[in-house]
This record gives C-alpha cells, sequence and structure tokens, in this order.
C-alpha cells in the first residue's frame, strides 16, 4: 500500500487532487443533508436572504472555487498551500455542482425531477477523478515498467472508449443511462445505440431530416 501510495500519488504530486475529491464528496454530501434539513424544517439551519433575496450556495461555491483555482495554480502541486487551496476548490465544486440544474436550466428545479441531473454529474465527475486517482491513467508516474506501460494503456484505451459511449448516450439525452455508464461499460453501450430522446441535441440535429425515425423515438419516450 505504501509503495502504491507513493508511486501514485506522493511521487505524481497527486495529494491535493486526493484532498480535492474528498472535499468535494464531503461538501456535496453535506450541502444536500442540511438542504434537505432546511425543507423539512428541522435544526438550526435556514435560507439565506438577505434583503429578501435568496442566495443559492451555488454563489459562495463560485467564490471558493475560484479562490482555489488561482490559489492551486499559484501554489503548485506540493506544500500546505497546495493542499489548502485544493480543499477550497473542492468544497467549492461541491457547492456549484449541487446546483448544476440550477445552472443548466437558469430556474430552481433542486427539488424537482430535473433537479436529479446535479447528482449524475457530481457522480460522473467523482468517477472521472477517482480514476486519475488510482493510477489507472499515471500522469507523472515515472520508471513505468514496459508490462506495465502496456496494462496502464489497455486500461486507458478502454476507458476512453466506453467514456465515449457515455458521452453519445449523454447527448442522446440518456443522463442516467450516462451516468451509469461511466461505471458500467456495457450500459454506456445501451444508451449510445439505442434511439435518441425526442428533445436531445442528438435528436434535434441527426432526426431533423429522418421523420421515421423521429416519429419512433416519439414513440418510446411516450411508453
Amino acid at each position: 500500500m505504501g509503495h502504491w501510495w507513493e508511486r501514485n500519488i506522493g511521487e505524481p504530486g497527486k495529494l491535493p487532487l486526493l484532498l480535492a475529491l474528498a472535499s468535494f464528496i464531503l461538501s456535496f454530501v453535506i450541502t444536500r443533508t442540511i438542504t434537505r434539513l432546511i425543507k423539512a424544517g428541522k435544526g438550526p439551519f435556514h435560507d439565506v436572504s438577505p434583503g429578501g433575496v435568496h442566495v443559492h450556495h451555488v454563489v459562495p461555491g463560485v467564490i471558493l472555487t475560484v479562490i482555489g483555482g488561482f490559489g492551486a495554480v499559484a501554489g503548485g502541486r506540493h506544500g500546505v498551500g497546495a493542499a489548502i487551496s485544493a480543499v477550497l476548490f473542492g468544497v467549492g465544486a461541491g457547492l456549484v455542482l449541487d446546483e448544476f440544474a440550477l445552472i443548466l436550466h437558469l430556474h430552481d428545479v433542486y427539488w424537482t425531477e430535473q433537479g436529479r441531473q446535479s447528482v449524475e454529474v457530481v457522480v460522473v465527475t467523482a468517477a472521472l477523478v477517482a480514476l486519475v486517482l488510482s493510477g489507472f491513467l499515471p500522469f507523472g508516474v515515472n520508471e513505468v515498467s514496459d508490462a506495465e506501460r502496456g496494462d496502464r494503456g489497455a486500461v486507458v484505451a478502454e476507458v476512453s472508449v466506453n467514456f465515449a459511449f457515455a458521452l453519445l448516450a449523454l447527448v442522446k439525452g440518456k443522463l442516467r443511462i450516462a451516468v451509469i455508464g461511466v461505471l458500467v461499460p456495457l450500459v454506456a453501450v445501451i444508451g449510445a445505440v439505442r434511439l435518441a430522446r425526442p428533445g436531445s441535441p442528438w435528436a434535434r440535429r441527426v432526426y431533423r431530416h429522418r421523420p421515421r425515425t423521429r416519429a419512433r423515438a416519439r414513440r418510446r419516450a411516450a411508453r
């Protein structure tokens, strides 16, 4: 374990990334918990509305992300400054992506079906960062043997292809399948080959001059 840690975390300077990921996940979980308590009217928490203006937590999230991002750029990958910047960035990113659906729709959809997009985006983000941390994507790792390079290269290729399928599923309007597909390869393939949802970017562009396919997509969506 110590060798793996030094080789994949310490040597390439990924400790700030680990701290950012941990802070990101904790920030998201804590924020979701607090918002549910506020909605239920439990605990000491309440909405922040100075002057009658409701301040969404994406606002402090953006501020923390900017501070942490610039701090990370200025501080490098080692030292206390890098660690603090990573934590600030992770907390800010968690707050921002928890309201991803609000940013996407420019409307408060936090507790609606559309609001689940925020959760799905957080899962995708955490999964991709975890792949980098795990060592499968060996950025900054030195003295990799030929066998290890081949193994890692195969994993990188597999992850890249699977991510492409997941991205295609996302363009086809299958956000939930795309999220699951990041972690489960076959799910991404299924989402990529099936018909797109009628209102998706793929349907609007590809099905524009294909009325039969467009009609099939609408019938399937209506089931």
